[in-house]
């Protein structure tokens, strides 16, 4: 069913007549034709069918991201345990076994993502999640810098296409109005994995008397639960939204045409390299890319060094890692707030800059006071600090995918963009440097500079897209935006008369 188009005949022969002349691209009600109004798909069937791919496979996503997000980011609380001491690390060897896991990350995303839209995402995540589930289980019985800068290069590896690899599958199975949310629901669980670290540290690092350290115990249960996990991700995953086992044909068939008028080009269309890269060519690609950099340093330092960050609190080891537990759930919140309002105003680019502004904000203001005489307003520095990160990241790749109908390009263009992202945490883990403890003036003035440059960057590019859309309504004479185009007629992206962009 790859390749497979339904025909008008075929959608009337199931009573599932909605085609990109006949259907609102938001969801609402297609136009019923001449003797099929009883048998026409109503959004209330568009609901139901969403909500089964809500129940059946967020929940699931989610808590493969918790454990994506514990294995990368829990360094930072074995440092506030003593792990750069007990395993002899000399001065910047902290910092460059942080740096060495953004080489491969960067390195083999797009040939693994590549790979994953071949065999299909629904059995490339879970084999990722057993291997960097495996790398966090050898940490624990690391016993030198060596040993874990050989490890954290192979997290590097098997975590590059994990987050590239969901969006891309997610896309599969929503219409582009209905993304951000979804993604903001799965990528929360990154904030609820760091809050959760920080719980999880604080009951791990009170077990004493054993022959183990609290830092290993660490990484041995994180790692063995998520090795455990990868087995049930791969039995409950489905390929894609038309062939999932749990719907009936009906919903099958309305679950491909939502995609085809909505999402998608053509429908599971193979991957094939040379037409994938032709991305490159739009000159919109270097202008996400561009805002990929400039999240990159906010979100890497808020995920590596939060924990040291909150540590010019002055609390001791236990109640700095506690106090990341507050920022982090209510980053969550933000993020839903922020991603909700997007879709529901089917608009990307101002909430961007919003988040991009709260970065600017948190780390400026961080940066300005003295700390132990403001402690709380330091504390809320830190709480606009994560605001600001999440919800940029997740909006601006629903904003790219939503502007990419070619499904090759687009997991091509996504499996760039976010390790560049990433790879942005080589920045940020060596602007934090010890002798700028305890406030680190210099790393958090940098992380502002990015997060002013980005929201700049997003209201320029999105300030484009206004512009040209009305270019191209003048040039044919008529009033269009995204929602009235087919994705069907947009397999060339701007180079398609008929394309708007998504803004």
């Amino acid at each position: 069913m790859a390749d497979y188009k339904a025909t008008e005949p075929e959608l009337a022969k199931n009573g599932l007549e909605v085609t990109a002349s006949n259907s609102s691209s938001d969801g609402h009600n297609p136009v019923p034709r001449e003797g099929q109004t009883e048998h026409l798909p109503s959004f209330e069937h568009e609901k139901r069918l969403a909500l089964k791919f809500d129940v059946r496979i967020l929940p699931m996503l989610a808590l493969m991201y918790l454990f994506n997000a514990l294995d990368k980011g829990n360094l930072g609380n074995a440092k506030t345990d003593g792990m750069d001491k007990d395993l002899h690390f000399k001065p910047g060897q902290y910092n460059t076994m942080l740096s060495i896991f953004f080489v491969p990350y960067v390195l083999f995303a797009p040939p693994i993502a590549m790979l994953g839209k071949k065999i299909g995402p629904h059995r490339m995540l879970p084999i990722l999640m057993f291997c960097f589930g495996s790398m966090t289980l050898l940490s624990a019985s690391v016993r030198n810098w060596g040993g874990m800068m050989a490890l954290r290069w192979f997290l590097g590896t098997a975590e590059a296409s994990f987050f590239p690899l969901v969006i891309y599958y997610l896309t599969t199975f929503y219409r582009r109005g209905e993304l951000a949310r979804r993604l903001a629901l799965f990528y929360a669980a990154s904030n609820i994995a760091n809050a959760f670290s920080g719980l999880l540290a604080f009951g791990v690092f009170q077990i004493k008397n054993t022959s183990l350290k609290g830092w290993r115990y660490l990484f041995l249960l994180e790692g063995s639960l998520t090795v455990l996990f990868s087995f049930v991700a791969y039995w409950w995953l489905p390929k894609n939204a038309y062939e999932a086992k749990f719907l009936n044909e009906d919903e099958k068939k309305l679950a491909f045409t939502r995609i085809q008028i909505d999402s998608s080009a053509i429908v599971g269309e193979k991957f094939n390299l040379k037409d994938a890269l032709q991305i490159f060519k739009l000159p919109s690609t270097y202008g996400f890319l561009a805002i990929e950099i400039c999240l990159g340093v906010p979100l890497q330092s808020v995920g590596l060094f939060m924990p040291q960050i909150i540590q010019a609190l002055k609390y001791d080891t236990i109640k700095t890692n506690l106090y990341t537990v507050a920022p982090n759930c209510v980053g969550a919140v933000m993020l839903l707030i922020l991603a909700f309002s997007s879709d529901l105003a089917r608009i990307r680019f101002p909430f961007i800059a919003l988040g991009f502004a709260m970065t600017f904000c948190g780390f400026i203001i961080f940066a300005a006071i003295d700390v132990p005489s403001h402690l709380s307003t330091a504390y809320f520095a830190a709480f606009m600090m994560v605001w600001g990160t999440s919800a940029p990241s997740v909006i601006l790749s629903t904003w790219y995918n939503n502007n990419v109908a070619h499904e090759g390009r687009r997991v091509t263009l996504t499996s760039v963009g976010v390790p560049l992202a990433n790879l942005m945490g080589v920045v940020s883990s060596n602007i934090f440097q010890d002798k700028d403890k305890p406030k680190y003036v210099p790393a958090l003035a940098t992380t502002a500079a990015f997060g002013a440059t980005g929201c700049v960057t997003a209201l320029l590019l999105g300030s484009y897209m206004i512009f040209d859309n009305r270019r191209r309504n003048k040039k044919q004479g008529v009033n269009l935006t995204a929602r009235d185009v087919s994705t069907e007629k947009l397999r060339e992206g701007p180079n398609s008369p008929d394309f708007r962009w998504f803004l």
